[in-house]
């Protein structure tokens, strides 16, 4: 069984960090650089693939905003949490707020439609997307394979498949857990700002 899913792994991991990180996925990030550094993959195969699908996923909500702006999906997430605050910041500093959008949990589906909704020009927002989504792919994949290296000196040199899928699934069970409550302070602050 175990190496079933070992296979599956080597054959479709690469592809599950793409479209983990086109979702919100840093989790799929860590993962990624967490089986690269256990030699599922290559390190920086995995930084690609994150890279990619982080700026597919930003560049995807800039769309939204810019070309869709009063579908009812938009208009939505308009009135989401934060909306406000990141629009506000985007037209003071938009350079800083399309790099670091990225890094603040919960705020990307909502900065990206704000940035597709501002003034920052196309041509600005796919360089600026590209840097972010390099940087933070090599930093939470790195994060991943650093993981690896502590999973391996506690675990031992040879860890067994089955002992690489644990390891990785208490990974990203542990950052989808604590996304999800840093996620909830931040959107429970907004709330109460906003209030």
């Amino acid at each position: 069984m175990t190496g079933a899913i070992h296979h599956f792994i080597e054959q479709y991991g690469l592809l599950a960090v793409f479209l983990g990180c086109v979702a919100e996925g840093e989790s799929a990030a860590i993962l990624g650089g967490f089986f690269a550094h256990q030699q599922v993959f290559v390190l920086w195969h995995a930084f690609l693939a994150a890279a990619l699908g982080a700026f597919v996923g930003d560049t995807f909500f800039f769309t939204l905003g810019r070309s869709f702006a009063d579908h009812p999906y938009v208009v939505r997430l308009r009135k989401r949490p934060g909306f406000r605050r990141a629009y506000r910041l985007l037209n003071t500093h938009p350079n800083i707020f399309v790099l670091s959008n990225r890094y603040i949990y919960g705020m990307r589906l909502v900065g990206g439609i704000a940035a597709g909704l501002s003034r920052v020009t196309v041509q600005r927002f796919i360089v600026l997307n590209a840097l972010s989504s390099v940087i933070w792919a090599v930093l939470f994949s790195t994060i991943g394979y650093v993981f690896g290296l502590g999973a391996e000196r506690i675990i031992g040199q040879a860890l067994a498949h089955h002992e690489r899928l644990l390891v990785a699934l208490a990974i990203g069970l542990t950052v989808a857990v604590l996304a999800w409550f840093v996620g909830r302070h931040v959107a429970r602050k907004e709330r109460a700002k906003e209030s």
